[in-house]
């Protein structure tokens, strides 16, 4: 017998393998949940190359523009890296405009650091520790604003959660949104069973987080 799995949630999945036959699959087999993790790393085609990843971001606005088209309610997540061997304040305008016009709904941020056994550990590494730190403040800054934004916009409509623990009077939850351990969680004054679904109605919104109520 095949167990019954309610949520199947996709994650690193590389651009180049979102076929529309995956994004069929989005629209139609109501297990897999509307949640794409796509590692893209950056937005500047010659960042890209120096990574020897795929260089066609017009390709990828395409694609995500495609997916938010077919399924409105999906939540996207994506990685950058700052500071890697060539970018620039030109280039990290790239990627601070890339994001501030995808509005991803999750974004996880990190400084570039040399590591033995990579390409890039040959490539000139001239941007101070310092200044890598400071474009991760500045991207998670306009991501945070987007965050919330996009939380907000949730304020009054009815989500699932599968509930993993109760704390402190409330029920800790996660949504379709919320990948575990990296996303954000949903929590609710009241205390439901643990690892079962249940319906609730958003009534507040952090930057990462959702107040919600029982339906």
């Amino acid at each position: 017998i095949e167990p019954v799995i309610p949520w199947i949630r996709v994650l690193y999945a590389f651009p180049g393998e979102i076929s529309q036959d995956l994004i069929s699959l989005f629209k139609n087999e109501p297990r897999i949940l509307p949640y794409l993790d796509i590692p893209l790393q950056h937005a500047h085609p010659a960042i890209l190359r120096a990574m020897r990843r795929p260089a066609d971001i017009e390709s990828v606005k395409n694609l995500l523009d495609d997916l938010k088209a077919q399924i409105p309610h999906i939540a996207i997540r994506t990685t950058f890296i700052v500071g890697f061997p060539g970018e620039g304040f030109a280039e990290f305008e790239t990627l601070l405009k890339f994001v501030d016009s995808m509005r991803f709904d999750r974004v996880g941020i990190f400084p570039y650091y040399p590591e033995q056994g990579t390409s890039s550990i040959n490539l000139d590494d001239t941007t101070a520790q310092s200044e890598k730190e400071r474009r991760v403040s500045e991207l998670a800054a306009l991501q945070e604003s987007i965050s919330l934004d996009l939380n907000r916009s949730l304020i009054g409509e009815e989500i699932d959660v599968l509930v993993e623990g109760f704390s402190s009077g409330m029920s800790v939850a996660r949504s379709y949104r919320d990948a575990p351990e990296i996303d954000g969680l949903v929590f609710i004054r009241s205390k439901l069973e643990v690892g079962e679904l249940f319906r609730v109605r958003v009534t507040d919104a952090l930057v990462h987080d959702l107040n919600a109520e029982l339906v």
